[in-house]
């Protein structure tokens, strides 16, 4: 990969954005997309759209969601401790221990979560996951007045983990899901944006996909594609523990996802599997029967109805700030979707046969 390509990527993992507050990060992207597209705007949402060979035929939207996983300032008690709510699917057992950084008006707050040690536990309490509102965040305040001048009720909060290289191929970070999305997008643009192809591109850094999948319905609605590609992340099952019977068997590595089943037009996945085929890209089909929990259940129903795709990065512990990829399966799934928009005919017809 380049090494201009995974600076960018450090920088968007180390930007915070949960849910709801994805500003800093969609600056960055529309940034990018600035240099590459004919035209760039940002919706009322927040999604930010970059557009190639507007008028071209079939109108394409890719998408991936810049959005996170995060928690939300709730309460402030007394004592100055802090009080916070999951944006997102939040996961309580990871929690306690755990360094987060407070996203102010004022600037960025260190904070600790914490919790009894485990000398002081009851017995009961150490068999139990402690509720989320039991938990709390320490800054150091003395009181509430102290902390209250530090920190706002609504203040968006991110766990302190940031990008590493675990080998060369190997990475680790807090919100690849799906900030690794938003920067295929960018990059799949980017490689096309000199090449003469058929299609009218409309990338999209989407938003609040963690809360609802409701940046892409809108920006969907207002674009019309005739094909939607969803770029996100998917389980990967190569580690312990995993019910390989119930979520099959992807392995870092081992090249993108390819879902199939009702949320995925037949012919789009067809037209993928061949294009993988003769460009030699692995690929790990995966069955979905029924609706995706992803942009691409949205972009399917938009309007009356958008031929649907969902290609994904196998991602090791997803919802934990400690999430893995492996940059081969990026570099890979960029390959099969420019390979497949080159070759993508104005006149393919997408309807199932």
């Amino acid at each position: 990969m380049r090494e201009e390509s995974l600076k960018f990527l450090k920088r968007l993992i180390q930007t915070p954005s949960p849910s709801g507050y994805e500003v800093s990060i969609q600056k960055i992207i529309q940034e990018e997309l600035s240099e590459i597209c004919e035209e760039v705007r940002r919706d009322v949402l927040g999604n930010v759209i970059g557009v190639i060979n507007k008028e071209g035929k079939p109108r394409i939207m890719l998408a991936g969601h810049c959005d996170e996983i995060g928690l939300m300032v709730k309460y402030i008690s007394e004592e100055g401790f802090i009080y916070f709510t999951p944006i997102g699917g939040v996961d309580p057992h990871i929690l306690p221990g755990r360094k987060v950084y407070i996203h102010t008006g004022k600037g960025r707050v260190t904070g600790v979560i914490g919790r009894k040690p485990i000398h002081l536990l009851e017995e009961e309490e150490k068999k139990k996951i402690e509720k989320i509102e039991k938990m709390w965040i320490d800054i150091g305040a003395k009181s509430k007045e102290e902390a209250s001048e530090r920190v706002s009720i609504g203040d968006p909060i991110t766990f302190a983990e940031e990008l590493e290289n675990l080998t060369e191929d190997i990475l680790a970070g807090r919100g690849f899901d799906d900030r690794i999305g938003a920067f295929l997008m960018v990059e799949i643009m980017r490689e096309l944006a000199e090449e003469k192809i058929s299609a009218s591109l409309f990338g999209v850094s989407t938003v609040q996909e963690e809360v609802g999948l409701r940046g892409a319905r809108p920006s969907t609605y207002a674009i019309h594609p005739d094909i939607g590609i969803c770029l996100e992340v998917g389980f990967a099952t190569d580690y312990p523990e995993v019910n390989k019977k119930k979520l099959g068997e992807y392995f870092l590595g081992e090249g993108p996802l390819l879902s199939r089943g009702p949320n995925i037009n037949p012919v789009l996945f067809e037209l993928l599997t061949q294009v993988a085929k003769e460009e030699g890209i692995k690929i790990q089909v995966v069955g979905e029967p029924r609706g995706t929990g992803t942009d691409a259940n949205v972009m399917q129903l938009s309007r009356e109805g958008v031929a649907t795709c969902l290609v994904s990065i196998p991602l090791r512990y997803m919802h934990t700030p400690v999430e893995l990829l492996s940059l081969k399966d990026v570099e890979n799934t960029l390959k099969l979707i420019t390979s497949f928009l080159k070759r993508l005919s104005p006149e393919v017809d997408l309807r199932p046969r």
